[in-house]
């Protein structure tokens, strides 16, 4: 996939000032952030974390899933280490997109669990590509990474482009009774790697 580098800039958040560079697929338009912190250093494990656009979670608070929990999390935690990565990618819904994520939520409103929703409306349960990181990663001078991740499809990404994952670190946060029945589907369907104690009421 080829992936042009457009722009940096300044981007202050309640953890700190991040610098935010974005990218654009040449073939498609689809536009991504990299958010970087602090001076990285190409020779050294890089702590980050790759995070596909979630409207609900991120920007609307939903309660529905763990995504808004998850970003805010990473960036705290890269804010205090001093330097890291994030890669934003516009990848709504696992791939299908805001509108057909509301279809689904409709589906899973009836009954449904989100694979079978997706399932239902033609989709894969993970329709989500990770081509667009290896440019990304280039730019921003990351060769090597600790991964914040519950999600092994991740690590294999960054492995399948040349990226080193030194380390995986579980984000296992935002559990409440509105998700845990997508966090149980997650790590039973999809294969997301989550503790027991996550599922606990605390």
């Amino acid at each position: 996939m080829s992936v042009k580098y457009i722009a940096t800039s300044k981007l202050p958040t309640p953890w700190g000032v991040f610098a935010m560079h974005g990218f654009e697929e040449t073939a498609t338009g689809k536009e991504h952030v990299a958010l970087t912190f602090g001076q990285l250093d190409p020779t050294q494990p890089m702590l980050g974390r790759i995070h596909s656009e979630c409207l609900t979670g991120d920007a609307l608070f939903s309660l529905r899933c763990d995504c808004g929990f998850q970003l805010q999390a990473a960036m705290q935690s890269i804010a205090e280490k001093g330097q890291g990565f994030l890669l934003y990618l516009r990848q709504e819904g696992r791939g299908i997109g805001l509108l057909n994520k509301i279809r689904a939520y409709e589906l899973q409103d009836a009954g449904a669990n989100t694979v079978e929703a997706n399932l239902r409306l033609g989709f894969e349960a993970d329709m989500r590509k990770y081509d667009m990181i290896l440019p990304m990663l280039e730019k921003i001078g990351v060769t090597k990474v600790k991964l914040m991740t519950n999600n092994p499809r991740k690590v294999m990404a960054m492995q399948s482009v040349g990226i080193e994952v030194v380390e995986r670190i579980p984000l296992q946060v935002g559990k409440n009774r509105y998700n845990e029945s997508y966090l149980k589907t997650k790590s039973t369907e999809l294969g997301h790697m989550m503790s027991e104690y996550h599922f606990h009421d605390e």
